[in-house]
C-alpha cells in the first residue's frame, strides 16, 4: 500500500533558520526537541547507523542512548516547559517505566514505556523487515520549568533506548464554547471506564450546524462514528481532551463542513492489517472541512481520505506512531491543503497523494515537519495534476524511502499519472534516502520516478537544501525496471552538503536542467549517469549555469558507488600527484612548485634559499590510501649527491596536518638515478601531501624535480 534553509544542530537542539527572501522549511512547532545523544548520560550511546533493521537506523539523527537498570539520561530544557514527550524503544515483548527527575528531585509521576505498539512485520511488502522500533510517551510535569533546568529519565529495570525529548509549554484547558453540545450532557464518561460511543453520536446529531464539545477527560469509543457532517468537534486541547479508539470516523461520503480540532485520539493499533479501517479518519469528511490542533497516535493511518474532500485543510496537528501512512489523499482530492503538521515514526509514507480512481489536483503539502518514516517516503506524490510540495522539513528516512518522491508508481488501476506542473519548492531534507533492498542500490534524498509510465508533467524543483544524505541527493529512476523516461525536470537553486555518494543519480532515460546547484563534501562523484536498461536511452544533464562542486562523473556503470568510496582507479599503478595543483612556502626564481609534479624530471622546484624549514604541498583531488612516494632530482650528473632531511605530512581537509613519516635523511645520488623512495604506513589516507624539508647537504634549499605518489607499496 502506498501508504532553502539552513539546518543547525546546536547542543542537540534542532533549529531552523531561513535564508533571506524564502520561507523557513518545516512547521512552527509548540515544542523544542533535544536529542538524547547530546544529553548527559550514564547509559550507552548507539549509532550512527543507516543499516535497515537496526535500532539506531530508525532513531532521530541515527543515534540514541541505551539505558540499563539504574542508568539515566539528563536533558537540559531548551525553553519554558511544563510537559515532555519522549521517543523511546524497549525490547520486543517488554514494558516498564522510567523514573522522572526535575532538577535532581524525583517527581511522583513515572513515564510508562512499552513495546506494545512496536516491532511491526509486513511480510507481504517486498524488502520489508521487522521495523517501527520506537514509540512516544508524553507527560505533564506538574510544574513550570525554565530554560536551563534539568529533566532526567532513569530506567527502573527495563532496558530503554531513549531517542529524543520534546519539551512543551502546554497552556490552560480551553473553555466550552457558548451554545455547544457537550458529550457529557449526552452521557459520555470522562473517566474512560464507560463506553461513550452513543453519547458522541447523540451529541453530533443534536449539534448539527454547531459545535460538539469534548471536555477534559478520557473517553472510550468502541465503534466508529459515521454520518458526520455540518458539525464542529472541539476539545479543550490535545493534552486535555482524549478520545480512545482505533477507528474514529469511518464514512464513505459526507456533505462536508466538518471541523475537528483541539483534542487527541489515541488508538490501540498494534499491527498493520490493510483491510481494516483502523484510522483516525477513513473515507470522506466532505468538502470545505478541516482538521486542526489534533494529536493522533497509535492508529494504522492518521487520515486515509477517499471520496469528496475538496478544499480540506489539515493543519497544526501531530500524527505519531502509525503503522502505515500518516495521511494519504487517495484520489479525487481537489484544493486540499496539508500544512504546519508534525509527523514522526510512520510505518509507510508520512504524507502521500495517490491518484487512484481520479487525479488529486491543485493540492499541496506545505510547511510540515516529518521525522523517521521507517518503511517508505517522507512525502510521496503518486500521480496527480498541479501538485505542490513546499517548505517541508523531512529527516531520517529509512528503507524503501526517499525524503520526497515524485512518482508515477500506480500500485492499482485506474491511476492518473503526473500532469500539469509539479512544484517542489523550498524543502529541506536531512539524512534522507536509503538503501532499497529490492533494487540492491540506494534511493536518493529526492527521487523522481517514472515507475510505471513516462513522466511528462513539468517538474520544477527549486530552493532545495539536502544535508547528510547517506547516498545521493537527486535521483532520476524508472523504478519498475521498464526504462520509462523522466522528462521536463528543472532543478534550480539547491545546496547539497555531505552527500554519501553522488549529487545526481540518473538511472532512467530523459533529461533535466540544473541551475545554481552547489555541492560541498561530495562522497564519491558529482554524477552517476547509468540509465537502466542500458539500451533504454540516455539521460541528458543540461548545465544551466551557477553549478559548482559536482562536475565529476562516476566512471564504472557495472558497480555501485559506496559512500566515500571515490571513483574506481582506472590504473592502480598511476602517479596520483602528476599534474595536480602544488604550492610551497617559497620558491627560488623560476623554480616554482608546479615543476615538481609536471612529469618532467629535468625541471625542478627549489625553495627559498637559506630559510629552512621549507615545505611543498600537493592536492591529490580526493583522499587516497597512498603507500609509496618516489622523490626525484634531475638525473644529470651535474647534480652532485646530497641528503635531504624530510618529514612527510598528510591532511584530508587541507587545514589540519598530521605526521605520516617522521623526519629522516634521504640520499639522492646521480649514480643510482638521483631518486629516493619513502614507504608510508598502511593506515595512510590523505588528500593533501606535504613534504617539509629541514636540511640539504647539497644546497641551502629544498629541491624536488618530481614527487610521485602511488597507492601500491
Amino acid at each position: 500500500m502506498p501508504a532553502a534553509m539552513v539546518v543547525a544542530l546546536s547542543a542537540g537542539l534542532l533549529t531552523t533558520t531561513a535564508p533571506a527572501a524564502h520561507a523557513a522549511a518545516g512547521a512552527t512547532l509548540p515544542f523544542a526537541s533535544v536529542e538524547a545523544e547530546s544529553a548527559t548520560t550514564t547509559g550507552t550511546k548507539i549509532g550512527p547507523d543507516h543499516t535497515q533493521g537496526t535500532l539506531a537506523s530508525e532513531a532521530s539523527g541515527r543515534q540514541a542512548v541505551r539505558l540499563s537498570a539504574g542508568q539515566r539520561v539528563e536533558f537540559t530544557v531548551p525553553r519554558a516547559a511544563n510537559a515532555v514527550n519522549l521517543a523511546y524503544s524497549v525490547p520486543d515483548g517488554q514494558s516498564g517505566s522510567l523514573d522522572v527527575y526535575v532538577n535532581g528531585t524525583k517527581i511522583a509521576k513515572t513515564l510508562p514505556v512499552t513495546s506494545k505498539y512496536s516491532y511491526i512485520d509486513t511480510g507481504w511488502i517486498p524488502g520489508a523487515k521487522t521495523h517501527h522500533f520506537f514509540d512516544n510517551a508524553r507527560l505533564l510535569l506538574g510544574q513550570n520549568l525554565q530554560q536551563g533546568d534539568k529533566v532526567a529519565f532513569q530506567s527502573t529495570g527495563t532496558q530503554v533506548t531513549v531517542d529524543v525529548a520534546d519539551f512543551e509549554q502546554v497552556g490552560q484547558a480551553a473553555s466550552q464554547p457558548a451554545g455547544s453540545v457537550s458529550v457529557t450532557s449526552k452521557g459520555a464518561d470522562p473517566s474512560g471506564n464507560g463506553d461513550s460511543t452513543q453519547a458522541f453520536r447523540d451529541a453530533i446529531a443534536a449539534a448539527q450546524g454547531g459545535t460538539v464539545w469534548i471536555p477534559p477527560g478520557d473517553y472510550r469509543l468502541t465503534s466508529s462514528l459515521n454520518g458526520v457532517q455540518n458539525v464542529t468537534l472541539q476539545g479543550a486541547g490535545s493534552w486535555y481532551s482524549v478520545v480512545h479508539t482505533s477507528r474514529f470516523i469511518d464514512q464513505s461520503s459526507s456533505s462536508g463542513n466538518v471541523h475537528i480540532k483541539d483534542f487527541a485520539v489515541m488508538g490501540e493499533v498494534t499491527e498493520r492489517v490493510d483491510s481494516n479501517p483502523d484510522n483516525f479518519v477513513n473515507g470522506a469528511l466532505g468538502p470545505n472541512s478541516s482538521v486542526s490542533g489534533m494529536w493522533i497516535q497509535h492508529m494504522k493511518v492518521g487520515l486515509w481520505l477517499m471520496g469528496n474532500n475538496d478544499n480540506l485543510v489539515v493543519e497544526n496537528s501531530r500524527i505519531l506512531d502509525t503503522t502505515a501512512d500518516g495521511l494519504n489523499l487517495n484520489g479525487n482530492a481537489h484544493g486540499v491543503r496539508v500544512r504546519g503538521n508534525f509527523l514522526r515514526n510512520q510505518g509507510d509514507d508520512s504524507l502521500a497523494m495517490w491518484s487512484l480512481n481520479g487525479a488529486d489536483s491543485n493540492s499541496s503539502f506545505e510547511n510540515n515537519t516529518i521525522s523517521q518514516p521507517n518503511l517508505a517516503n517522507g512525502i510521496a506524490i503518486y500521480g496527480g495534476t498541479d501538485i505542490a510540495v513546499k517548505n517541508n522539513l523531512v529527516s531520517d528516512t529509512n528503507a524503501l524511502g526517499s525524503g520526497i518522491a515524485i512518482s508515477n508508481q500506480k500500485f492499482l488501476d485506474p491511476f492518473s499519472p503526473l500532469a500539469g506542473t509539479i512544484t517542489v519548492d523550498g524543502n529541506t531534507l536531512v539524512r534522507a534516502g536509503a538503501m532499497n533492498p529490492n533494487w540492491n542500490h540506494p534511493m536518493g534524498a529526492l527521487r523522481v520516478d517514472s515507475y510505471d509510465s513516462a513522466i511528462n508533467a513539468t517538474v520544477n524543483i527549486t530552493n532545495t537544501t539536502i544535508t547528510d544524505s547517506p547516498y545521493s541527493a537527486f535521483e532520476f529512476v524508472s523504478g519498475g525496471g521498464q526504462g520509462y523516461p523522466v522528462r521536463n525536470v528543472t532543478v534550480d537553486g539547491a545546496t547539497v552538503r555531505n552527500t554519501g555518494t553522488v549529487v545526481v543519480q540518473a538511472e532512467a532515460q530523459g533529461a533535466a536542467t540544473f541551475r545554481n546547484v552547489t555541492a560541498t563534501a561530495v562522497g564519491v562523484a558529482g554524477v552517476y549517469n547509468c540509465p537502466y536498461p542500458a539500451s533504454s536511452g540516455t539521460f541528458n544533464l543540461t548545465d544551466g549555469g551557477g553549478n559548482s562542486g559536482w562536475s565529476s562523473t562516476w566512471s564504472d556503470c557495472s558497480t555501485w558507488p559506496q559512500p566515500g568510496q571515490g571513483n574506481p582507479d582506472p590504473d592502480p599503478n598511476r602517479n596520483l600527484a602528476k599534474g595536480r595543483p602544488a604550492t610551497a612556502t617559497g620558491s627560488q626564481d623560476v623554480y616554482t612548485p608546479g615543476k615538481a609534479d609536471d612529469g618532467d624530471a629535468n625541471t625542478y622546484w627549489e625553495s627559498t634559499n637559506n630559510a629552512f624549514p621549507q615545505s611543498w604541498t600537493v592536492d591529490l583531488g580526493s583522499s587516497y590510501a597512498v603507500r609509496r612516494l618516489v622523490l626525484k632530482l634531475p638525473p644529470s650528473s651535474a647534480w652532485g649527491a646530497r641528503t635531504q632531511t624530510i618529514t612527510v605530512l598528510g591532511s584530508t581537509d587541507g587545514s589540519t596536518y598530521s605526521t605520516v613519516v617522521g623526519s629522516a635523511g634521504y640520499r639522492f645520488d646521480p649514480a643510482s638515478g638521483n631518486t629516493a623512495t619513502v614507504s608510508l604506513p598502511a593506515s595512510t589516507n590523505l588528500r593533501y601531501l606535504r613534504l617539509s624539508v629541514s636540511a640539504n647537504t647539497g644546497w641551502p634549499a629544498g629541491q624536488f624535480s618530481e614527487v610521485e605518489a602511488y597507492s601500491t607499496p
